[in-house]
């Protein structure tokens, strides 16, 4: 039976193919309509200004996508160590030379160009990577903790640290999938507890140092969220934000008011970034608007579990495993934020939510998934591989076999 162009073009897991062309559906619905306004205000009247911006992304991300899966996924095991280096050049550049909105130096904008990439992104993605080659890399040695610190915390630590001073929640929301990572590859559980003790120590110490040393930094923005969260006291703006994402969720109800008919797009900031799951329920409510979407994200996770059953080898299986987690875990941070389950971090919804380097790296991600769903499932269907494949799943990386 001949193969059509459809099953030619898009190989690998066709149920992840789905769920990405839904959220792509999602996301420019709900990101023109959360920004109409906004974009009317700001960019001369323009309405379908970000609306036209995150087609641009979603279709290069999809051009990404297509070419990153049909890619031998080999080729980032060898790249993972270059790529952590870059990412920490990025981030120290960032640091210094970034540029600053809402208070945040998070973007570094590229010279003559005028594109700004927050680097953050880039960075856990990599970090992701270096975790995965490293753990089949070092399967058999997971007991030493000298090693495992030296090897695996290390590196952790050092691109947590680089990303903490104007992003926390990203710093701790990289270092938790790292934790999870790890314990899922075998790491002893007590070795993690001391890491996670560490980190809260780092974390502390490291708060204070910049309390002392600058007076230009983010620790009062910190203690204000927290203070906020629990007391109900203090943070007008995140009060505000949580308020007004708790306003657009219960008036939506079951159903939803209709697609652009949102009310609280117009007060809520960052509708079509942070907060854009409850403008989402405001339009299409609980039924058509919040439970498909968690039902996608879910179904994208165990897609993933189902590639990684099916790998032979400790590295795809590791990469394949972190990057669904990555992608998950954020995606849960910013729906518990937008329910006010969780304080404000400030993390997008992947996908969904309008931006440039979170789709890019998004999309990039999903390309890697794939490029290992479309090996496993020819070698399972027996079906020819490139020689440079067929030793990817021909034989034990790093002597390494997943169970």
């Amino acid at each position: 039976m001949q193969e059509s162009w459809l099953t030619k073009t898009f190989k690998g897991d066709r149920a992840i193919w789905g769920v990405i062309a839904l959220f792509m559906v999602y996301s420019l619905l709900a990101v023109y309509s959360s920004s109409v306004n906004v974009a009317f205000r700001n960019h001369g009247g323009n309405t379908t200004y970000f609306l036209r911006t995150q087609f641009l992304m979603l279709t290069a991300g999809l051009v990404i996508i297509i070419i990153v899966h049909y890619l031998p996924y080999r080729i980032y095991s060898s790249l993972a160590g270059v790529a952590i280096i870059i990412s920490a050049i990025l981030l120290v550049l960032t640091y210094f030379f970034g540029v600053r909105i809402n208070d945040a130096t998070r973007w570094l904008e590229i010279p003559f160009i005028g594109l700004r990439i927050q680097t953050s992104d880039i960075a856990k993605v990599a970090l992701v990577i270096y975790l995965a080659r490293t753990l089949a890399r070092y399967q058999d040695h997971l007991r030493d903790f000298v090693l495992v610190t030296k090897f695996f915390i290390f590196p952790v630590f050092i691109i947590c640290a680089l990303i903490m001073p104007e992003n926390l929640s990203t710093a701790l929301m990289i270092f938790g999938i790292c934790i999870l990572m790890l314990f899922i590859g075998g790491v002893p559980f007590k070795y993690l507890l001391a890491y996670m003790g560490m980190a809260v120590v780092f974390v502390i110490l490291f708060a204070l140092f910049l309390w002392l040393v600058s007076d230009d930094n983010r620790v009062l923005t910190w203690i204000e969220r927290i203070i906020s969260f629990f007391t109900g006291k203090g943070g007008d703006t995140d009060d505000f934000q949580i308020n007004q994402a708790k306003i657009a969720i219960s008036t939506g109800g079951l159903f939803g008011k209709a697609p652009g008919h949102s009310i609280q797009r117009n007060m809520l900031p960052q509708s079509n970034s942070d907060f854009i799951f409850a403008i989402i329920i405001e339009e299409y409510g609980l039924l058509l608007g919040a439970i498909p979407l968690i039902l996608a994200y879910m179904t994208l996770m165990f897609r993933g579990i189902a590639i990684v059953k099916k790998c032979e080898t400790g590295f795809p299986a590791y990469l394949v495993l972190g990057l669904i987690v990555m992608i998950v875990s954020q995606a849960m941070l910013n729906m518990m934020v937008a329910v006010g389950i969780l304080p404000v971090t400030g993390q997008t919804l992947p996908f969904v939510s309008w931006g440039r380097t979170s789709v890019i790296m998004m999309c990039f991600s999903i390309g890697v998934i794939l490029s290992v769903s479309r090996v496993v499932n020819a070698r399972i269907r027996k079906e020819d591989l490139p020689e440079e494949e067929k030793k990817d799943e021909g034989e034990v990386i790093y002597g390494t076999k997943t169970a």
